[in-house]
């Protein structure tokens, strides 16, 4: 691991071990299990046609500064209200302006899934989104030791949340299937292909095609990155995505909704078809 990947990694690991200072993992994990259980996130991406998980973003350390958004979940409502089944939410604040509070907000506006997108480590991390109200967490196996990715999918399940487990290289959706195995979580299987390379941060508009096939026919197959209109939804329909994670592009649009929805109509399924028309 090296460059942007590695930074961000050890910045989390410090941000997790102060966390940890403030408030115990014990009781941290009380406070988690008094929460209400949340929505499936799974569930939630099983539906007709391509699946649209709508971001709240305010910066990325590829493109600097995106988005003013000062209410995370009125943002969240108008993603809903398009059409998308899940927000993903940035909670990692240096290079993404995120914040754990962005979580709560969007967690407590809509009914809707929500995901912790961030360099997720340390079982800490896991029981906060938990408190947060998150249904699921991000697990990015470029960060990850096998034996650590096994045992986070385990506490992510003892935790009542699905994982969307992030993989960019062909080995990676190797080691997530065998971690998933190896832990005993419930299924199915969440594995999200990004087109960035979180080395460099170059974007490959090709990934997810090439690595689709080694994906298990059980899992959930989530293309990540470079989705910027409905064209790239009808393309990652036809190379078998079950959903998209969207940021940039409806997080920036003066409409949001309408932004949301003209994705969601373009991965709609028709007459057998793998794609529909926007």
């Amino acid at each position: 691991m090296s460059g942007f990947l590695a930074q961000a990694c050890a910045e989390a690991r410090d941000r997790a071990a102060r966390a940890h200072e403030a408030l115990p993992l014990g009781d941290l994990r009380d406070r988690a299990r008094r929460c209400p259980p949340p929505p499936s996130f799974a569930a939630a991406l099983g539906g007709p046609g391509v699946a649209v998980i709508a971001e709240v973003k305010r910066a990325s350390p590829a493109r600097g500064h995106l988005a003013i958004i000062p209410d995370a979940g009125e943002l969240a409502r108008a993603y809903a209200s398009g059409g998308a089944v899940a927000i993903s939410v940035l909670t990692e604040p240096a290079h993404f302006a995120g914040c754990l509070d962005d979580l709560v907000d969007v967690a407590a506006a809509t009914p809707l899934p929500a995901l912790r997108k961030d360099f997720v480590l340390d079982p800490y991390q896991v029981w906060e989104a938990r408190a947060a109200g998150a249904a699921a967490v991000l697990l990015i196996v470029a960060a990850l030791e096998q034996d650590a990715l096994t045992m986070l999918l385990r506490i992510t399940n003892e935790a009542g949340l699905n994982a969307l487990v992030e993989t960019h290289e062909e080995h990676e959706v190797t080691r997530a299937v065998g971690a998933f195995e190896a832990a005993g979580a419930r299924g199915p299987l969440i594995i999200g292909i990004n087109a960035r390379d979180l080395t460099t941060l170059d974007v490959d508009p090709h990934r997810f095609a090439a690595l689709r096939g080694r994906v298990p026919d059980t899992a959930i197959a989530v293309a990540e990155s470079g989705v910027r209109e409905p064209a790239d939804v009808r393309r990652l329909a036809a190379a078998g995505a079950d959903a998209v994670l969207v940021g940039e592009a409806v997080g920036t649009a003066t409409d949001p909704a309408a932004a949301v929805r003209a994705l969601v109509t373009a991965g709609l399924r028709r007459d057998g078809d793998q794609a529909g028309v926007a």
